[in-house]
């Protein structure tokens, strides 16, 4: 034994010298390189055993163990079979002789390694793997040893990973499906005894306001009265060996049930028990006692026992997840829900000592979010079911998570709730559209819980009511784009525009009083209102004053947002019956954003200023966004009044423009400005009076926008005010026919703005050299960007419109195109000036391209395939960083909308854009790990295909009336391979994204245009494809993609499945290396030849799972022995 001692005393101190905090990293390399070595020498696991049994050092334990483990997995085969015999004699011997003493993390994976034999060998080599798992859980004393085996065994083999066979992994799964009413029953036992056990010596406890709960609603809920008595006993109290016992068995509940079937296995006394253990979930008296004792000893016992109630909320958590409900388990399940029912009740009851928010604060916070889910699982996957049960009282559980929900501790909680929320009122939604005669009668029925739920959701976004929780919610930092007050706003108005639809008249009453309050507040502030020395002075100062008008603006606010949402429940079909309510609305909101303009709130001086001026500011702009989100309203407000008595129309869009146009001014804060831009916008776009143009008012902005002498608005504003401009000169009035357009008039004046608005850029034509002086380039660049980003968003406005109104703007815009062709070629190298001109173009190209003309269109595209040259693309790409990769990109995206042109007008550029494709970007960018550019240019090569399919495969009209079946001539051959090359190649590479977009590109040009099936791919391509398609699944290294690639190999083989099954796949096994010929032979005979897509794809997943599987059994062991 001498050698065995002086190694396991070079190991000891090697590991203590490993983890020392003074050892190099260098160092750490060659022991680790050592310790490597010796583990893959044959015979090394005799040493390992040896350290098991003598070490008490925890680096060695640990790392004997790996090497045991490494033996199991990747090389078992090997293993001489008395060697395996011995080993599986002794490890579990080792395990009962220490299992006491071991710390658990080495005691857990001995375990493992112990049930990763059982995985390779049980029942064949291992009979007794199984039954000695029930036996160590049947003896008392190695109870919990035994649930920690069962609980391994159910995690490596009910779902095996990679490394076994498919036969394999279907044998485990069906060996486990046999054993589970055993494990289920000895479970069950358990679990029972110990509560049984326990509650005999807490027969009479204390009387307590927790006992005796058993109310009107519980008899409904639970049915037979025993069933509630049963629920109604004391928690036991256990000790801490039973709790621990109690969390092991729930722990291996909660993962058998998530793999195996529901069934009747799954008992009804099971069921109640695990229900037992959810009630220590919701016992506050275990947090009580601790703080009564305040031993630290106790405060771990309560911990402990609300973790019991969290594991078994786990199991049940579990089971409610499976969609596929046998019907002799429904029972069972309505079962389950009475009892969970009870729980809530149990966790909302309101009595003296508590309110309901006390008792869910006192509980344990896992336990309330195992709950939630519960509740969400029951609402989205189970409703449906249970609602048809005549003795499941739905209303009334609505009541309980009424309670539930506006009394959560934390507001995590309540987004979680009013989820559940949501769902239900999505549920409704849907049903009452499938069954629009049982409409009134299901709407009843709910009617009272859901003006409820609104009525609360809306006092928990008002500060009146809501002050302190509101106060605390974070309304600075941006999370996806929105703050925390955002996110907690948008999700109670989806609830509250959800109520609206299936209530509106309930809804409407209840929130427009509310409204009507808070606007009381802010249209009295008048009388408040003071002229001092500097300006207007708000003349409220006491503190409280203060305090109550602060509240009262947010509230504002807030409401204004929520009748925003429900603009859209007042237009289509609707609109006469609700117009009343929507008139009194838009009413209100035209009254509001005149009256904040003219008493100029926005500039006003207040004795908080940091907290009151952002207040009324932010009114101001909900009013106008209100406002805004009515103008579908107007729209058909419009039509539907068009040439009748029109006073009230007219009265209120000139009132709404009275309140905007004071405010489009470079000196109002850029959150107002920006809310009257939209506002304007959206008259002129979606409602578009023809009056417009004569309105004063708008005559004004039209005179400040091309006066240049007036300060400019930020960008942002300038682009909006020149849309709307713009649209009101361009879009055609609604109701109107064509001879009373007035277009030559508007044409005319469109011509003059675009004139006035582009006057400095059209000057820089004659200038076409480049600056040479910085500040001079500078500003160019200013002019060029301002002009630029105003004509693109006018634009992009007008391009899904009539031909007439893209003519008008193209003559406007002639000019200013021309001139930024001829700037082009003076800005090539300066990246960020070539990115706004080539994002100008390429919205030109979308919208314009059929008014710009076929000879301009020409000009364009050859003067930027001249400048973009081979050098100029290199440089852009690689030397310019993301804005040169962004300038190729959108050049690229032009050349897109070009290939997309039906007819032949742009044929004549194909062969060049293939060239520059195939020849210029692809070798730039074929080997750049990054993806820039990629995506772009293979949707070009797409286009290019999918679009001119003709260009490379002509059909032969007489061919095919002779055979009867099109004989295509193949043209252009090189270029089409070439492109096939190409996606062939982009397979090969890492960029997930990039992969699944070009395999989505094959796949719709063989749905659309047969591609597999044509002659050049089907001979010397198609079997290339799904080599590298399957060589991709069986590296891993797509793996989220599985499902696709294993339908795209389908379709592939699916052209020719004799030369698949004949040819292709005895060559694919036959270059597998790392393989025998006899696995070969296996492999091959279990590919069986199906033909249809589930079977099939099911045979490539087996043939590359047991690919790797052999693979990794062959990896033979390396030569040499290695000495510590």
């Amino acid at each position: 034994m001498a050698s065995e001692e002086a190694s396991l005393r070079a190991l000891e101190s090697l590991m203590t010298e490993f983890f020392h905090n003074c050892t190099t990293n260098e160092r750490k390399r060659e022991i680790e390189e050592l310790l490597n070595n010796f583990a893959q020498q044959i015979g090394a696991w005799r040493f390992c055993l040896y350290f098991l049994s003598s070490t008490r050092n925890d680096y060695v334990m640990m790392y004997s163990l790996t090497v045991f483990e490494n033996l199991i997995n990747k090389m078992w085969l090997g293993v001489p079979s008395q060697d395996k015999m011995e080993i599986r004699s002794c490890l579990p011997k080792l395990l009962l002789a220490h299992h006491k003493t071991l710390p658990y993390f080495i005691r857990n994976k001995l375990c493992k390694v112990i049930v990763d034999i059982g995985r390779q060998d049980w029942p064949m080599f291992y009979h007794d793997f199984f039954t000695n798992i029930l036996q160590l859980i049947q003896s008392p004393v190695t109870t919990p040893l035994g649930l920690i085996m069962l609980k391994t065994t159910s995690e490596e083999l009910a779902c095996p990973r990679e490394d076994l066979s498919v036969a394999r992994k279907e044998e485990l799964r069906k060996l486990l499906l046999d054993q589970v009413q055993t494990v289920l029953g000895l479970l069950t036992g358990i679990l029972e005894s110990i509560w049984d056990k326990h509650s005999v010596t807490a027969a009479t406890p204390p009387p307590s306001p927790t006992s005796g709960e058993s109310g009107d609603l519980l008899s409904s809920l639970l049915q037979s009265p025993s069933v509630a008595k049963l629920l109604n006993q004391p928690i036991p109290i256990l000790d801490t060996e039973s709790e621990y016992i109690c969390s092991l068995a729930l722990e291996c509940l909660a993962h058998l049930f998530s793999w195996i079937p529901l069934s009747t296995s799954i008992t009804p006394s099971l069921l109640t028990t695990i229900f037992h253990f959810a009630r220590f979930g919701c016992d506050t008296r275990t947090r009580k006692m601790t703080a009564v004792n305040g031993s630290s000893q106790n405060s771990v016992l309560g911990q402990e026992r609300g973790r019991l109630g969290v594991l078994a909320m786990s199991c049940i958590n579990e089971l409610m997840s499976k969609n596929c409900v046998p019907m002799e388990f429904e029972e069972y399940l309505l079962r389950m829900f009475q009892q969970t029912f009870y729980l809530l009740q149990k966790i909302t009851k309101e009595n003296n000592a508590h309110t309901v928010k006390s008792r869910l604060e006192e509980l344990d916070e896992s336990y309330i979010e195992k709950f939630t889910d519960f509740l969400r699982l029951f609402v989205s996957v189970h409703l449906r079911r249970i609602e048809s049960y005549s003795q499941f009282p739905v209303v009334e559980f609505l009541a309980l998570l009424f309670k539930y929900t506006f009394h959560q501790p934390t507001h995590e909680g309540y987004f979680s709730c009013l989820d559940i929320w949501t769902l239900f009122l999505d549920y409704l939604t849907n049903k009452i559209k499938s069954r629009l005669a049982d409409k009134e009668a299901v709407l009843n029925r709910y009617e009272d819980a859901l003006v409820l739920l609104l009525t609360e959701v809306l006092k928990r976004i008002q500060f009146r009511y809501n002050q302190a929780q509101l106060e605390e919610l974070d309304d600075e930092t941006l999370d996806d784009d929105q703050t925390e007050w955002q996110r907690y706003l948008r999700q109670s108005l989806e609830v509250v525009a959800k109520v609206m639809e299936l209530l509106p008249t309930h809804a409407f009453s209840t929130l427009f009083p509310v409204l009507q309050d808070n606007l009381e507040v802010y249209l009295g502030l008048q009388q408040f209102v003071v002229t001092s020395g500097t300006g207007h002075r708000l003349n409220i100062t006491a503190e409280n004053d203060c305090r109550r008008l602060h509240c009262s603006l947010r509230d504002l606010s807030s409401l204004l947002q929520a009748v925003g949402r429900l603009a859209e429940y007042f237009i289509g079909d609707v609109f006469a019956a609700r117009f009343n309510d929507a008139l009194t609305v838009v009413e209100r909101l035209v009254k509001v954003t005149l009256y904040g303009s003219q008493i100029k709130l926005y500039n006003i001086e207040t004795a908080v200023p940091s907290v009151l001026k952002p207040d009324l500011i932010d009114v101001h702009a909900q009013s106008l966004a209100a406002l805004q989100a009515y103008s579908h309203w107007l729209a058909q407000f419009y039509s539907e009044i068009h040439r009748q008595n029109s006073e009230q129309f007219i009265s209120l869009v000139s009132t709404a423009l009275e309140a905007i146009i004071p405010l489009i001014s470079s000196k109002v804060q850029e959150k107002l400005l920006l809310s009257s831009c939209h506002l304007l916008v959206s008259l002129a776009t979606t409602v578009r009076p023809v009056f417009l143009i004569s309105i004063p008012a708008v005559q004004k902005v039209f005179n400040r926008i091309t006066d240049t002498s007036a300060q400019r608005l930020p960008d942002k504003a300038q682009v909006l005010v020149c849309r709307a401009l713009s649209n009101v000169l361009l879009l055609p009035w609604p109701n109107l026919p064509e001879c009373e357009q007035q277009w030559a008039v508007r044409s005319t004046n469109h011509t003059s703005l675009i004139s006035a608005l582009t006057r400095e850029y059209r000057q820089l034509k004659s200038n076409t050299i480049l600056p040479q002086r910085k500040v001079q380039l500078e500003d160019t660049k200013v002019i060029i960007h301002q002009t630029l980003s105003v004509l693109e968003d006018i634009v992009e406005s007008i391009s899904g419109e009539s031909t007439k109104s893209r003519q008008i703007c193209y003559q406007s815009l002639q000019e200013s195109v021309q001139v930024s062709l001829a700037l082009f070629p003076a800005f090539i190298h300066q990246s960020d000036v070539t990115d706004e001109m080539l994002s100008f173009f390429l919205t030109l190209f979308q919208g314009l391209r059929v008014q710009m003309g076929v000879p301009f269109t020409e000009q364009i595209i050859q003067t930027f395939l001249n400048m973009f040259t081979r050098e100029q693309l290199a440089e852009s790409i690689l030397h310019e960083g993301s804005t040169g990769c962004r300038v190729v990109e959108k050049f690229l995206k032009i050349l897109q909308v070009v290939v997309q042109e039906p007819g032949q007008v742009f044929k004549p550029f194909l062969p060049s854009i293939i060239s520059l494709c195939m020849e210029q970007v692809y070798p730039i960018i074929a080997e750049r790990s990054s993806p820039d550019v990629k995506a772009e240019l293979f949707e070009l090569l797409f286009r290019v295909l999918h679009h001119n399919w003709r260009y490379f495969f002509k059909s032969n009209v007489l061919a095919s009336v002779q055979r009867g079946i099109a004989e295509e001539q193949m043209e252009n051959e090189a270029q089409f391979s070439a492109i096939m090359q190409a996606f062939g190649q982009s397979f090969l590479q890492p960029d997930i994204h990039l992969f699944k977009q070009n395999l989505f590109y094959l796949e719709t040009l063989n749905t659309k245009q047969k591609l597999y099936h044509k002659k050049i791919f089907r001979t010397t391509m198609l079997f290339q494809f799904v080599n590298v398609l399957l060589q991709v699944l069986v590296h891993k290294s797509h793996d989220l993609l599985q499902e696709e690639i294993g339908i795209a190999i389908y379709n592939m083989a699916s052209v020719d499945f004799d030369s698949f099954y004949s040819a292709f796949l005895p060559e694919f096994l036959a270059s597998c290396d790392g393989v025998d010929s006899n696995q070969k032979n296996v492999l091959g005979r279990n590919f069986k030849m199906d033909r249809d897509l589930p079977s099939f794809t099911q045979n490539v997943h087996r043939l590359v799972n047991d690919l790797r599987y052999y693979r990794l059994c062959n990896d033979s062991l390396p030569p040499g022995t290695v000495k510590l």
